[in-house]
């Protein structure tokens, strides 16, 4: 049985009660209409290209459009926060990342929570960042450049993308795993740029953003983030084999408001799922740095919960503010 609009409304008005969808026929409706993916983030940041790609592949697998929405603002709370509330219906989604799990204990708000107020749907993947110094500084690798901050106590900036950002608190971990001294120069615009002139001596950087400079020698790569070597930068060492114990991996993935249907949250989980196993997706991904690492919604979900309770503890040692 079909309902106009207005006999729906009629209908609903009065009280009648309405035909509800059985899960499996809800799953293989949907979508019935474009959806959109917030982004808390601008465009033309990895986690922008990374929604976008995820968006193209969606369209493409499930015949309706699901348009990318960029909505910045307070280190990408406020695009999480309104999805978050949004009607859970499946046509609201969150590019979701390791910023969000830092915000869970930069931003405390009464009436929102990172874990509970989400629902997890699907890992799109993740990877390291890159430790990348100015060629003046007269270190080749990282228990070089220990050494020389360790001898020069206070007199090497660390540059990143803004306080509470990714590259701020993986330098802030190096910080703490090493002891040494670097002083934070925060740079939204520009910290690419500000080490490039000299302003600053390090940077925890995106691969995407770096690697070009790295090739070009204008920047000296000393190790990646992550516990293991990365496929997109396979001759530098990572952190953690001078630094024991040392991992940090940006990482992606979708989000939406809690109690959006299982049926619709399962459907968005396999159709992402397949599209991660697509060779030209992965050809992308990897020239960002990114593995895709396709898993459940509820493995998802604990991941989530496990990494930020993992950097609730760096940001409180390090006693991090949000600008």
């Amino acid at each position: 049985m079909k309902f106009s609009r207005r006999t729906f409304l009629h209908l609903a008005a009065g009280g009648v009660s309405l035909p509800v969808l059985p899960p499996l026929a809800l799953a293989q409706s949907y979508p019935t209409r474009p959806a959109r993916i917030v982004v808390p983030f601008p465009p033309g940041q990895a986690t922008d290209t990374v929604g976008r790609l995820v968006g193209q592949s969606l369209t493409e697998r499930l015949g309706q459009g699901f348009v990318i929405e960029n909505r910045t603002g307070a280190g990408g709370t406020i695009g999480t926060e309104a999805v978050a509330h949004s009607t859970p219906d499946g046509y609201t989604l969150l590019l979701n990342g390791l910023s969000g799990a830092f915000n869970a204990t930069l931003y405390k708000k009464p009436d929102f929570d990172f874990l509970r107020d989400l629902a997890p749907v699907a890992s799109i993947g993740g990877g390291p960042y890159v430790m990348v110094i100015n060629p003046s500084v007269p270190a080749k690798t990282v228990p070089e450049f220990i050494a020389y901050a360790k001898a020069n106590p206070g007199k090497l900036n660390m540059g990143s993308s803004g306080n509470g950002s990714v590259s701020h608190v993986f330098g802030e971990l190096f910080k703490m795993e090493t002891g040494i001294e670097l002083v934070h120069v925060p740079n939204r615009g520009g910290y690419i740029a500000d080490l490039l002139g000299g302003q600053t001596q390090v940077v925890f950087g995106t691969i995407a953003a770096s690697i070009t400079l790295i090739s070009a020698g204008k920047l000296r790569a000393l190790a990646v983030t992550t516990a293991a070597r990365s496929a997109a930068l396979p001759q530098v060492p990572a952190i953690g084999e001078s630094v024991p114990g040392y991992d940090g991996s940006q990482w992606y993935g979708i989000c939406a408001p809690k109690d959006t249907p299982p049926a619709i949250v399962n459907k968005l989980n396999s159709e992402i799922n397949a599209a991660l196993g697509d060779a030209n997706l992965k050809a992308r991904f990897a020239d960002l740095g990114v593995d895709p690492t396709p898993t459940t919604p509820a493995g998802f979900g604990k991941f989530m919960a496990t990494e930020t309770e993992k950097w609730a503890k760096v940001i409180r040692t390090a006693k991090l503010k949000p600008e």
